[in-house]
């Protein structure tokens, strides 16, 4: 395998059904470079790179490595010319052991022997060269995800791979784990190895990477170095128009207590306790932020307030009203609780379901969308076309699988779900985690609008900059 000084990809064509993907891209990447890949969701970062893997052909356009044509016809066939891929979601067998699942990637590139206790000591010495600190005998599935993540990478050392591209690889670490995974990006470019990193968060480009390509509806906007270059100068070449990264906050307008929290307590998953006698409390017109790394308990406090979780001591009140232990069904027939969950496919919304059914999930069986037992299909389209041109959702139409649109477009279908029954309460947990600039620049503006009309809001985020932004105080930090 020779050593990869230079890949480029010239004028590369991808076209699906009723969409060009990728129109006709320049793109390259030098050994010892991190070349950052940003652009909205549904840009074209993705697929480009799936076609530099193997995954997908191009339509049209050329390959090169080190100035000659490559062909690569597979992933197979890109890893053996030293391309390998990190993609979101993990592509490892959870019962199996990290040893086991390298070994197994090895075997099936070629009928290596399943030499475990070699593969084992080569793992070993990856992970000590790049501070990758994996028990090469745990079973995947008791690795939590940024070690799943760290496995990933040191099967593709193993493999050899000279270039590793990186598909929105912090999606799912904590802020810690996200910097620890920057020192060893920084690390394989000073060993000679080429990086791409895809991803939108503006932050992490300026960071981590030398050269930064924006591309935008699949088209290549401009490839720029980092030094010099500005959140602001970013975030317009991702977006087509001036972002605003920060807003203009009229005075708060506090009004009655709408939630307060009193020394409540509940166990996590693990039977463990995840909440200590925690205290807060939100008044109408503000936005309370809270603050923290995942895991340390703010999940079970948003369910506890939703209803999802029971707290084992202490007091919700909602509007006055102690609902500590009301179930969600019970809460929302309360109509003053609003809900905008952390993992949006396992709370917020139904994959297999349309648009216009992930809109009316909550409220199916109430007026204007049913009466006695039947829906009325008209009061539904008409609703879920209006919440799609007021909210801005990018989709094909109401009948359009949910699982098809972007992660942004999801969140702002749920927001507009949510902010529909007119909330006295809202509670946002996470509400732009996975989501590009232009989507969390229209979903902090909805949040600053219901703060405006007097809603009290709790909202729950991983980004300090988000915190800082929106919040009129901190609540408390978890």
């Amino acid at each position: 395998m020779p050593h990869i000084e230079h890949v480029q990809m010239k004028g590369i064509v991808k076209r699906f059904p009723g969409v060009v993907a990728v129109q006709g891209v320049d793109f390259d990447v030098r050994a010892g470079e991190i070349h950052a890949l940003l652009g909205e969701n549904g840009a074209g970062k993705s697929t480009l790179m799936k076609l530099l893997y193997g995954l997908y052909q191009p339509d049209s356009g050329q390959i090169l490595i080190n100035g000659q044509p490559a062909g690569i016809s597979s992933p197979a066939e890109a890893m053996r010319q030293g391309i390998g891929m990190i993609h979101q979601h993990f592509m490892l067998v959870p019962s199996l052991t990290v040893t086991e699942n390298v070994a197994l990637a090895m075997a099936s590139q070629g009928g290596v022997r399943l030499d475990l206790p070699s593969v084992a000591n080569r793992l070993r010495d990856l992970s000590k060269q790049y501070h990758l600190k994996v028990d090469a005998n745990a079973p995947i599935w008791q690795l939590s995800v940024g070690e799943q993540q760290r496995v990933e990478i040191l099967r593709a050392l193993y493999q050899g791979a000279e270039l590793l591209i990186l598909d929105e690889p912090t999606a799912v670490l904590t802020p810690q784990e996200s910097e620890d995974l920057f020192r060893v990006l920084q690390q394989m470019a000073a060993d000679g190895r080429s990086l791409i990193f895809i991803t939108h968060k503006l932050n992490e480009v300026l960071m981590v990477s030398q050269r930064i390509t924006v591309l935008r509806d699949g088209q290549h906007i401009n490839t720029i170095p980092t030094q010099g270059a500005t959140k602001r100068q970013l975030a317009e070449m991702m977006v087509g128009r001036a972002v605003l990264l920060e807003y203009d906050r009229a005075p708060i307008q506090k009004g009655d207590s709408l939630l307060r929290l009193e020394g409540v307590s509940a166990k996590n998953d693990r039977g463990d306790e995840g909440l200590r006698g925690v205290s807060l409390e939100v008044h109408g017109g503000e936005i309370v932020g809270l603050a923290g790394v995942s895991g340390n308990g703010q999940r079970e406090l948003a369910e506890v307030i939703a209803g999802l979780r029971t707290a084992t001591q202490g007091r919700v009140i909602l509007v006055g009203q102690n609902v500590a232990g009301k179930t969600p069904d019970q809460l929302h027939a309360l109509g003053r609780l609003s809900y905008i969950p952390e993992e949006r496919m396992v709370d917020g919304a139904i994959k297999n379901f349309t648009v216009a059914e992930n809109f009316i999930l909550q409220d199916h069986a109430r007026k204007p969308y049913a009466t006695g037992g039947f829906f009325n299909f008209r009061a539904i389209e008409q609703a879920c076309r209006d919440v799609i041109r007021r909210f801005e959702i990018k989709t094909p139409g109401t009948q359009t699988l949910i699982k098809s649109l972007s992660g942004g477009n999801i969140q702002k279908l749920i927001l507009a779900r949510e902010l529909a029954r007119s909330p006295k309460v809202l509670l946002a947990s996470q509400p732009t985690r996975g989501v590009d600039i232009g989507a969390s620049e229209y979903i902090h503006h909805q949040l600053l609008e219901q703060r405006a009309k007097g809603t009290a809001i709790l909202l729950i985020s991983e980004d300090l900059d988000e915190i800082l932004a929106l919040s009129d105080r901190g609540g408390c930090h978890l």
